[in-house]
């Protein structure tokens, strides 16, 4: 069916981007077709969306035939989703609140697709790639972040971008920029560009707990200019694991491969257990 372009919803609602809520608004209806095509094929499957909005990205979802649950703390915004909601009957569900608090209540498998509010975003992505079960409940990450963050998660070891979060996204998960967003896409345009990153679930490595992996890299990229002998002198079982791996303790955490974080954390948990 035919919908009224999203500047009309926009100015009709009222609705403008709240900076404390980390918000911008996506218009060009091309470019949502291009992020919601990016999962492939949704027709028919589930799509968490966070931070939906006035429902840009939504509505591209719900064109490409997927069930949407989006999650909105923004109350303003609900009276346009809720129209989309009838525009598209079954398609969507609605969850009034904050997503790092309140549960998708989404069964079996499903995509996470979002324009990430700013202030959130990093939290949530390293919630999704947490957690000792895998495969996750999720098949797909489509995220929109800043291109700062985005090179963070894809970046290899040696790299000035490299750090925590590429191992934490790298280690049993497969990363990649999808595409690049120039800052004039976006009402009111952000300061910097941005990049959207795909995420798909990978093979764990065996006996790798990802709490302990978590802490290792916490530690030793909490004080990233510090030889791991000094980083890690406070994990237990961290500088041991090291020493019986033949991993040279002077050598700094971003020279460390996220196959070697892997294998650390391994060792770690070997004597432990």
């Amino acid at each position: 069916m035919m919908l009224p372009p999203l500047r009309e919803v926009i100015a009709r609602h009222g609705l403008s981007a709240s900076k404390a809520l980390g918000q911008n608004f996506l218009f060009d209806e091309q470019l949502l077709d291009r992020i919601a095509a990016i999962p492939g094929k949704l027709d028919g499957a589930q799509v968490l969306e966070v931070g939906p909005g006035p429902g840009g990205l939504t509505r591209a979802l719900l064109r490409a035939g997927a069930r949407v649950t989006a999650i909105e703390m923004d109350r303003r915004c609900l009276p346009a989703l809720a129209e989309l909601a009838e525009a598209f009957p079954g398609q969507l569900r609605v969850i009034e609140g904050d997503a790092m608090k309140v549960a998708h209540g989404i069964e079996g498998p499903f995509h996470v697709v979002a324009n990430l509010p700013y202030n959130v975003g990093t939290a949530l992505f390293v919630g999704w790639l947490g957690g000792e079960a895998w495969p996750p409940q999720w098949a797909s990450l489509t995220l929109m972040f800043q291109l700062e963050v985005a090179q963070r998660i894809v970046a290899e070891a040696g790299s000035d971008a490299y750090g925590r979060l590429a191992v934490l996204a790298q280690w049993r998960s497969a990363a990649r920029i999808a595409m690049k967003v120039h800052r004039s896409a976006f009402t009111p345009p952000p300061k910097v560009m941005s990049a959207v990153v795909h995420v798909t679930p990978a093979e764990m490595p065996a006996g790798v707990s990802a709490r302990k992996l978590e802490r290792l890299t916490e530690a030793a990229f909490g004080q990233r200019r510090k030889m791991l002998r000094q980083s890690l002198k406070g994990v237990p079982g961290a500088l041991e694991a090291l020493e019986r791996l033949q991993i040279d303790p002077v050598r700094r955490a971003e020279t460390l491969s996220v196959a070697e974080f892997a294998m650390i954390a391994r060792e770690m948990n070997l004597r432990s257990s």
